[in-house]
């Protein structure tokens, strides 16, 4: 998850299980267009991860990327449609513990309530998930469907997790709103009874849309637009295009004081710098890869006075110089070929396999 941990990695925790499935990871990563080293340390982006899972969900033919009993592609889109159509998040909850009882794969929900709390336990048992990847994208998925089905975010009130703490384990509270339990007995969320009545506000094209962001809603932070830090992140991305916002038009935009707003952003461990850099960053290794233009060219789009300054930034951002980097991620090793598709796939999933559960 980008924030859980990161997205380098999450990278090399996807390398791992190719790995250990016996799938060519080097042509995955050359098709994905990340240098082999940047799984170890700063540089690979939010596409590129996502890009990267895709890839294993279409050799593995498994949403869970084959680290359990096989869940066939397009299992998740079917649980979406069983549970959209129901009246509140009681039935929709009620939908997926049926359907974790019959789909082959799924693992086994248990959801219990009592006047305060909803608990939803996830059976991890038969799961072969060393690297706790599996476990942490059902964990948010989990938590973050309820909260898309009824437009709102759900506070948990209780993450318990079956695994040691992780060197990342601050990060967990970026992610779900709330500092885990380690080495508990099972892997279970909570939150507040009474959003079991919030109506469900989905329909068709929302799903659409919503299937189509798979898997970018599991890997970025934020949870469902609710963060200071997106709202800020979908302003500033406007400076891209070449005016950047400063914090004083943010902060009217949002209602709020600038110094209220750098609170927020502070308790979210962020910055308005940090996101504009998050920004930049991106957009630079997404242009180096793609190769059609220079670095000054580059350079000259996202704003800086000079080529310069730019080549000092990005090797702040990734610790490599601009023409490394793009040397790294060659036109020769960088587009798709149709034979790299199994079946005639094409590099945009079809609606089955661009799900996960």
């Amino acid at each position: 998850m980008g924030g859980s941990a990161p997205l380098g990695d999450v990278a090399r925790r996807l390398v791992r299980i190719g790995e250990r499935q016996g799938l060519d990871v080097g042509s995955m990563l050359r098709r994905t267009a990340i240098p082999a080293d940047s799984t170890c340390r700063p540089g690979v982006t939010l596409d590129q991860v996502a890009e990267l899972t895709q890839e294993l969900w279409i050799l593995t033919g498994d949403e869970l990327f084959g680290l359990g009993p096989p869940l066939a592609p397009g299992s998740f889109q079917l649980v979406m449609r069983s549970v959209l159509h129901v009246p509140d998040l009681r039935a929709a909850l009620q939908r997926l513990v049926e359907a974790s009882e019959v789909l082959p794969g799924m693992p086994r929900l248990r959801v219990t309530a009592d006047e305060a709390l909803v608990r939803i336990e996830i059976d991890l048992s038969l799961l072969d998930d060393p690297d706790h990847l599996a476990a942490e994208i059902l964990a948010v998925l989990i938590h973050r469907m309820p909260g898309w089905l009824v437009g709102r975010r759900i506070p948990l009130r209780e993450l318990t997790l079956p695994w040691p703490e992780p060197s990342y384990a601050a990060d967990y509270e970026v992610v779900f709103g709330r500092h885990p339990v380690f080495d508990a007995g099972g892997l279970t969320l909570a939150f507040d009874t009474a959003l079991l009545s919030a109506p469900l506000i989905r329909d068709e094209h929302d799903l659409a849309d919503y299937l189509r962001d798979q898997p970018n809603s599991w890997l970025a932070t934020r949870d469902y637009g609710s963060s200071t830090a997106d709202q800020v992140r979908k302003i500033l991305e406007h400076g891209l295009s070449g005016h950047w916002p400063a914090p004083d038009d943010i902060a009217a935009r949002l209602s709020v004081s600038t110094q209220h707003l750098r609170r927020l952003l502070r308790a979210e461990h962020t910055s308005i710098r940090q996101i504009k850099e998050e920004l930049l960053r991106d957009a630079a290794v997404a242009s180096l890869t793609r190769g059609d233009e220079s670095v000054e060219e580059l350079a000259r789009r996202l704003g800086f006075s000079e080529a310069s300054a730019f080549r000092r930034a990005f090797r702040r951002w990734t610790g490599q110089p601009p023409g490394a980097y793009r040397q790294a991620a060659s036109p020769g090793t960088q587009f798709r070929t149709e034979g790299a598709y199994p079946e005639g796939l094409s590099p945009t999933l079809r609606p089955g396999l661009t799900s996960q559960f």
